[in-house]
């Protein structure tokens, strides 16, 4: 019984450990924020192989230890100006009902803590296709990250229409 309660309190330690944290990446000249609960890894840019009928955002798919997974380009899906992948390039992998994605971003910053009260809703000026996918806009000190709803930005994908189902290789 007694491991039993220890088992139970350290799943709680452990989901409270990712309350309110957010992995910090830039693309283009912005910061931006995912929940870090969605986060399964970073990796390094690596060779995306290109799928036919895909739409122009989602760049192909990557093996990743022998899982077959699609990779978004967020620069793309947010309409912002094409630039060469490069050293700091990289690839977050994130996890939805199962379903993986990774999203290519130009460069990972930290994993900042961020407590429900330094968030306050977008803008309502904001009214782009991609302002959609904006969670609200985190605020650190004199920083400010725009914070992603990976649920929105990834559900509108159709796991299992838009993107190749999870293989292994």
């Amino acid at each position: 019984m007694r491991a039993s309660q220890d088992d139970d309190f350290d799943l709680d330690e452990e989901e409270d450990s990712l309350k309110d944290r957010y992995l910090s990446f830039r693309v283009a000249d912005e910061e931006y924020g995912i929940e870090i609960q969605y986060v399964t890894e970073i990796v390094g840019i690596q060779k995306i192989s290109a799928v036919p009928e895909m739409p122009d955002f989602i760049k192909g798919v990557i093996n990743l230890r022998g899982q077959v997974i699609p990779v978004m380009d967020v620069r793309t899906r947010f309409h912002m100006p094409y630039r060469d992948y490069n050293e700091r390039t990289c690839v977050i992998v994130v996890s939805l009902n199962e379903h993986f994605v990774g999203l290519v971003v130009d460069a990972v910053k930290e994993v900042t803590s961020m407590p429900e009260s330094s968030i306050s809703e977008a803008p309502r000026v904001a009214r782009t296709e991609s302002a959609r996918y904006i969670k609200g806009i985190g605020k650190i000190g004199d920083d400010v990250k725009i914070l992603l709803d990976v649920q929105k930005l990834l559900s509108e994908l159709d796991c299992g229409q838009a993107l190749p189902q999870p293989l292994t290789a």
